[in-house]
């Protein structure tokens, strides 16, 4: 018997929200409903709304197996996402799930209370490299790990902050670390668990005249299974991205993976091991003039698909979710943020 289709909506079609339209349409297992979207054009052949309200009251009972795919800002992702859960659908959130941790508690217990699922986008952990690494410290391949430095150097000038929108405000934005970096501390905390007794500093170097909060951080830390870390983290960069990097010090060797978002294996020198030959290199996702993070957003589709139908463990689950706000919230509040 062929498995039931899993049916969507796209609320919010910019940059990725048209992404996830265009990959629920090309997956044979999906079906677009339509897109809820107030301001972008959506294409002619897509059924559209203008407001959530209107597409509930045009669906009514089809929400009950339905997922609400929110492509918002960030501002605006717990409170969306928690009125279509109390309406019946399940969600899948683009990062971060929420910008504070009260919010994304809330959303969480009106999930359970619904019964419903809350997917969270976390495609970087599908790309080779990452997985490699995780498999690398998983098996204590390097041994006890003694330090890890992330380091994400990217560009975001003038022709991404555009006045009047919603990137670089402290309500819909959040920050640096939720908008661009967030992607990158889920797979810290994914690979090496938790962090505790955090320094950290930031500073507006470049966006004094654009942007809410900092564009450079510098933040230190301990892990709590052992080890040292640090965060070295800007959007300064002149004209493009530079690198996104976690280099890995371990007893029994060290590793660095890089490339814009964490996409290569860049140095492996680990005690009785020979780097085994796999494609490291995948394709990014655009926005415009930036590249974005790993174009791996399928293999989260694929997931929700084979979760529903009972095939398959929910990849990114909204525990991990709001972990991840939650560490970036303890970042923020342990520097002066908002004073440079």
């Amino acid at each position: 018997m062929k498995e039931e289709k899993i049916k969507f909506i796209v609320i919010g079609y910019g940059h990725i929200g048209s992404r996830h339209a265009q990959l629920i349409l090309e997956n044979e297992s999906c079906e677009l409903l339509g897109v809820v979207e107030l301001e972008e054009k959506v294409p002619t052949g897509i059924k559209h709304w203008t407001s959530l309200k209107d597409c509930l009251a045009s669906l009514g009972a089809t929400t009950s197996n339905m997922i609400a795919s929110i492509c918002l800002p960030n501002g605006l992702h717990a409170s969306t996402a928690k009125f279509c859960l109390e309406n019946g659908m399940h969600v899948l959130i683009e990062k971060p799930m929420c910008i504070s941790v009260e919010e994304g508690e809330r959303l969480i217990t009106t999930a359970n209370f619904n019964q419903k699922q809350v997917f969270i986008v976390k495609q970087n952990r599908y790309s080779p490299s990452v997985k490699w690494m995780k498999e690398m410290v998983d098996t204590q391949k390097v041994g006890r790990i003694l330090f890890v430095g992330m380091n994400c150097f990217w560009n975001r000038d003038e022709r991404y902050y555009q006045a009047g929108g919603w990137r670089g405000t402290k309500d819909l934005d959040g920050g640096t670390l939720f908008t661009q970096f967030s992607h990158f501390i889920d797979i810290l905390y994914w690979v090496f668990g938790d962090i505790k007794n955090i320094q950290a500093k930031f500073s507006n170097l470049t966006h004094v005249n654009q942007i809410d909060f900092e564009d450079t951080g510098l933040v230190n830390f301990e892990f709590e299974r052992g080890g040292l870390g640090s965060i070295n983290y800007t959007t300064a960069v002149w004209d493009k991205n530079l690198e996104s990097s976690m280099i890995v010090i371990g007893e029994k060797g060290s590793f660095k993976i890089g490339g814009q978002y964490m996409n290569t294996v860049d140095y492996c020198h680990v005690a009785n091991y020979t780097m085994p030959n796999f494609e490291t290199n995948v394709a990014a996702n655009h926005y415009g003039a930036f590249s974005g993070s790993a174009a791996n957003h399928h293999f989260v589709i694929e997931n929700i698909v084979n979760v529903l139908h009972g095939n398959e463990q929910i990849a990114a689950n909204a525990a991990e979710g709001l972990k991840v706000v939650d560490i970036i919230e303890r970042i923020y509040k342990s520097g002066n943020r908002y004073k440079y």
